[in-house]
């Protein structure tokens, strides 16, 4: 229960700060492109320093059913994290709606071009970010104490180049929670599937490049 709890705190904090930064940007204009996508990656970054040693810190449902695949995580427990994960979204969409009023921007994510070109995106984003994520996370290789670091500065960096393509989402959790509250579903096939495809590919893929199990100094530089 602790672990579920510390999902759903983490995905809340996730949409409160990331999307409530696109909010508050749309109203006052003071945060810009860029600092959006630093307030996205710095929230995962203090949440996973501040929770992962309790629920391993997924914040997202791509992650949690990638890991699953992987076999990093038990597929019993997989459907308790993805609910307190939408459920802790919804959440914060619903705090911001009611704390920021009803034309609020909430952050729903939509494609600028096409479906398929999001679909893509959202898909490589999150291939690249599950990479990322399965190598500090699992690896006793990697550099641990800078889990946090690279996971967040990899979501600020998607952020950065994919949000004005498909909104960068990277997380089926934060593009719902916000889309339900907004009562706008349009395209969120794409924010569904695109990151689960993509999590799926990034942990396989991570599999594959690890498959040697070389020591730490027999390694490419």
């Amino acid at each position: 229960m602790r672990a579920l709890l510390a999902e759903g705190v983490g995905t809340f904090a996730l949409v409160f700060f990331g999307c409530g930064a696109i909010a508050v940007n749309a109203q006052t204009g003071q945060l810009g492109h860029v600092g959006v996508a630093a307030a996205f990656g710095l929230v995962i970054t203090v949440m996973i320093y501040a929770l992962g040693h309790v629920s391993g810190a997924h914040f997202n449902p791509a992650v949690t059913i990638a890991f699953a695949l992987g076999r990093h995580f038990p597929w019993p427990r997989a459907g308790g994290y993805v609910a307190v994960q939408v459920v802790g979204a919804i959440l914060a969409a619903l705090v911001l709606r009611l704390t920021l009023g009803d034309g609020a921007d909430l952050g729903v994510t939509q494609p600028s071009g096409t479906d398929l070109q999001s679909l893509a995106w959202e898909a490589l984003l999150t291939c690249a970010l599950m990479l990322v994520i399965t190598s500090v996370a699992t690896d006793t290789r990697a550099v641990g104490e800078a889990a946090a670091l690279a996971i967040g500065g990899t979501v600020a960096l998607g952020a950065l180049v994919g949000g004005p393509i498909s909104g960068a989402s990277m997380n089926p959790a934060r593009s719902l929670g916000p889309a339900l509250v907004a009562g706008n579903l349009d395209a969120i096939w794409v924010y569904l599937v695109g990151p689960i495809v993509g999590a799926a590919v990034g942990v396989l893929l991570y599999g594959v490049l690890r498959s040697q199990d070389l020591a730490p100094d027999q390694g490419p530089r």
